[in-house]
């Protein structure tokens, strides 16, 4: 956030606009996503997460320190991981129940897209166009842009991410836990990636047709 807005050129729109992206991160996107993985573990017959406060809408349990200072900084960070037992399931599989808890962080940020889309479209619809309407809704288009982008990154299927829990479903266990011990290395070279800009084509292209779908099941409102 503060490289963004030193950048910005005293833009005040842009600083605006930035802090509010930031503060969607930090105090939605973030809480929401960790909620619903201790929520999911809850509902699955694992109480690992609940005991220790996580299935909360409250960011201060989820949010990690450096994690935090990341993304106010250089636009890069994290949340606390919510401890999970899938062993302790007793609904389904452990197996399907981590392939569960860890595909419902991606899909309440997906939900919560879709509600900053309709809010979005509503602001536009119910109130005169002006500077402070289109930026409204520009802020919280952006907000969706933001919940898509972290669904989608948290979906690729390498370790540490969710979706190297789902991927777990599908791949023998000794395969799985074998890929598992480079957990470390492979998130460091995810983040040099990042850096570089290589994973922004097929992250962006999938975000965007995300958020195509999103403006489709709302076309409705206009």
């Amino acid at each position: 956030m503060l490289l963004d807005i030193m950048q910005s050129g005293g833009d005040k729109q842009f600083i605006i606009i930035t802090v509010f992206a930031y503060a969607v991160i930090l105090l939605l996107a973030f809480p929401i996503h960790e909620c619903a993985h201790a929520f999911m573990a809850r509902l699955l017959g694992d109480d690992t997460a609940f005991r220790l406060g996580r299935v909360t809408l409250n960011p201060l349990p989820h949010l990690d320190i450096m994690g935090t200072i990341g993304i106010l900084t250089v636009g890069i960070g994290w949340a606390k991981p919510v401890p999970v037992n899938p062993a302790r399931a007793r609904k389904v599989s452990a197996r399907t129940a981590m392939a569960l808890t860890a595909a419902a962080g991606p899909v309440s940020n997906i939900l919560l897209s879709l509600i900053f889309v309709i809010i979005h479209k509503l602001v536009l619809l119910i109130f005169p166009l002006s500077e402070v309407s289109y930026y409204a809704a520009y802020a919280f288009y952006f907000a969706a842009q933001i919940n898509v982008s972290l669904a989608v990154f948290n979906l690729i299927p390498i370790p540490p991410l969710d979706g190297s829990r789902v991927l777990y479903v599908f791949l023998k266990e000794k395969y799985y836990f074998k890929l598992m011990q480079y957990e470390m290395y492979i998130m460091i070279g995810i983040i040099a990636l990042m850096w570089t800009g290589i994973l922004d084509v097929p992250l962006n292209f999938l975000q965007n047709q995300i958020m195509s779908f999103l403006g489709f099941i709302t076309g409705f409102i206009g």
